[in-house]
């Protein structure tokens, strides 16, 4: 398998199933600015949107979207038990999944990335954070993980928590929520994960700068 990704992208999570699930696997970084890999290649020609995550399978098949991928690896690796087997917990799966991909993603955290979004847009997407942070926390109260055992929606939550780091909002307000960030970080398959793709992510900055001095810093999660 092969992991095209870029550094503190939603495709980390998919980073932290592979190596919760003791995969092997290769992994490619895609510049987010040029959308070519650290060979040069034009990523666009092996996903046209040139959005990461993407997966590269047996055959050459190639899987998008982060949520098919986190469950594609819990289906392949069963053992590490990513994702529950029976319907009821499965559907709860699901539930999560699409609630951290539409709401927190693409709803809350997208607009205050995106440089071209009006002041008005991103202030909407402020106003979110609220309900759809309290929500959350409100479900982690006393609870380890999203689920009874870790899975991969905790990897997603993980994720796009991380991006509060860079954006106005403040996980303080749901102490929930900071504490639930802490605690999957001492998790090793999540520290290796994020101290990698730290590491490439200041990188990353550091090849922007050069590039285009006048640059804002980049977005974590506009990839």
């Amino acid at each position: 398998m092969k992991l095209y990704f870029s550094p503190l992208a939603c495709s980390l999570s998919s980073r932290i199933a592979l190596y919760e699930a003791g995969a092997e696997a290769s992994y490619v970084e895609v510049d987010p600015n040029t959308k070519r890999t650290e060979a040069g290649a034009d990523y666009r020609a092996i996903h046209p949107l040139g959005l990461v995550p993407a997966l590269e399978i047996e055959g050459g098949e190639l899987v998008t979207e982060n949520a098919a991928i986190l469950q594609l690896i819990a289906e392949r690796y069963p053992e590490a038990e990513l994702a529950p087997r029976d319907p009821l917990g499965r559907a709860r799966l699901q539930q999560w999944l699409s609630f951290i991909g539409a709401e927190l993603h693409k709803a809350v955290y997208m607009p205050l990335f995106e440089k071209a979004a009006p002041a008005e847009v991103k202030a909407h997407a402020l106003s979110m954070a609220d309900a759809r942070l309290g929500w959350v926390a409100a479900r982690l109260a006393g609870r380890e993980f999203l689920l009874d055992r870790f899975s991969v929606a905790d990897a997603y939550l993980f994720t796009v928590l991380n991006w509060s780091q860079v954006t106005p909002i403040d996980l303080r307000a749901w102490p929930a929520l900071p504490e639930y960030h802490a605690r999957l970080l001492k998790r090793p398959s999540v520290a290796r994960a994020f101290a990698e793709e730290r590491a490439r992510y200041a990188r990353e900055l550091e090849r922007h700068a050069k590039a285009a001095p006048a640059r804002a810093e980049p977005a974590v999660a506009d990839r």
